[in-house]
């Protein structure tokens, strides 16, 4: 990062739903835009940049930024736009941290959006190619976490229960947040179990939905933060890692995990985190299915490889629980791909100014990880601190 230690000082959302046909694209984002604005009693003209993103290449449009820069105080101002599939979000969280940092910005906003019924991002995660005979080349997120999910059980012992716990679990956050998109309202697992198969052993209810919103973050350097609010959120560290080697492609027989290994490692290391279920409040993970976010716990070493199941069994991620995961509800509520990845810091900045009601967790907050994920294993993860030590 730049020499200048920056803080999150306003956050703002929609709300999110299947689809939003009261709002185009620029309303959307103003209405994030305007609630992060006055969350830190600042006004557009106080917007020193931009930085917008969403998921530009999978909606087949271009240049969305030009269409709402006098909706979000983009107008004669320095900004960009920012567009890496899945991570986008994520990504333009760090961008936006990088201007704040750099010293010729002051105050930040960093929005992301997405509204997928105008477009045609949901052939991202639609199947693709024959389901028998293809599935080893199918390159579509259902494909690709059916794989994850098969080689996952295969190699932990987790059984299709304990996914549909981690879908309990989601569930019952999500309908403590009064933002969230997907609250069903489940009683057991018996009702996840019921729901038909996607595809083997992938089930309807294993993974997220589609959704439309925005989120946006206002970011500014230590002296401007002190002075914006008495609860800033320092932003203490992150880090991006990508899977390099050919080995571990979507094809191949071992899962694709390499690079949330790799940054959530060298984050932990160079902060002096040693056990992070220890060191850590809250985790805020981009994980769109319930075993990806078995196995991304475990690949982000937060236990070890195997035991993420079976500390799903004793309750260790529920918002009470000894290690917290995605309170909000996470990707299995919520998911507008680039909004997604700037809610999950923007969770983790709730749950340490302890602003997030009834879907605040019980266990005092210090130290908040929130993470990002896309295709071909692409990682970005944050540590967030409200204090600056």
């Amino acid at each position: 990062m730049g020499k200048r230690r920056v803080a999150i000082v306003g956050l703002g959302r929609t709300y999110h739903r299947t689809r939003r046909p009261d709002v185009n694209i620029p309303e959307l984002c103003y209405e994030a835009a305007k609630a992060a604005l006055e969350d830190a009693n600042l006004e557009f003209k106080d917007i020193d940049a931009v930085v917008v993103g969403n998921m530009e290449f999978f909606e087949n449009r271009s240049m969305t930024e030009m269409w709402q820069m006098d909706h979000i105080g983009g107008y004669l101002r320095s900004g960009v736009h920012v567009a890496t599939g899945g991570t986008v979000g994520a990504t333009v969280a760090s961008t936006g941290f990088e201007y704040a940092a750099s010293g010729l910005f002051n105050h930040v906003l960093a929005l992301g959006f997405e509204k997928q019924s105008e477009a045609d991002s949901r052939a991202a995660i639609r199947l693709t190619g024959d389901p028998i005979i293809g599935r080893s080349l199918m390159r579509a997120a259902v494909g690709v976490f059916a794989q994850f999910a098969f080689n996952y059980m295969l190699q932990s012992g987790c059984r299709e229960e304990h996914a549909a716990m981690v879908r309990l679990r989601a569930d019952k956050n999500a309908c403590r947040n009064p933002w969230a998109h997907l609250k069903i309202g489940l009683q057991s697992i018996d009702q996840i179990l019921e729901s038909p198969y996607l595809l083997t052993p992938l089930r309807y209810l294993d993974m997220c939905p589609t959704s439309e919103g925005a989120a946006a973050m206002i970011i500014a350097p230590e002296e401007r933060a002190r002075k914006i609010t008495n609860k800033p959120v320092w932003v203490k560290d992150w880090e991006v890692a990508h899977n390099s080697g050919s080995q571990e492609t979507y094809g191949a027989p071992l899962v694709p995990t390499t690079s949330l290994t790799e940054a959530a490692t060298i984050l932990f290391k160079r902060n002096g985190i040693t056990n992070p279920r220890r060191d850590i409040s809250v985790a805020e993970l981009y994980t769109p299915s319930t075993y990806g976010e078995l196995l991304w716990i475990e690949s982000y070493r937060l236990c070890e490889d195997g035991e993420a199941w079976k500390l799903e069994e004793k309750g260790v991620f529920d918002m009470e629980g000894e290690f917290p995961v995605n309170p909000s509800g996470g990707v299995l509520a919520t998911n507008a791909i680039a909004s997604t990845g700037v809610l999950r810091p923007l969770e983790c900045a709730l749950q340490l100014r302890e602003d997030a009601g009834e879907h605040q967790i019980t266990r005092k907050p210090h130290l908040a990880f929130s993470t990002g994920w896309g295709g071909f294993s692409w990682t970005v993860a944050h540590l967030l601190s409200n204090t600056l030590d």
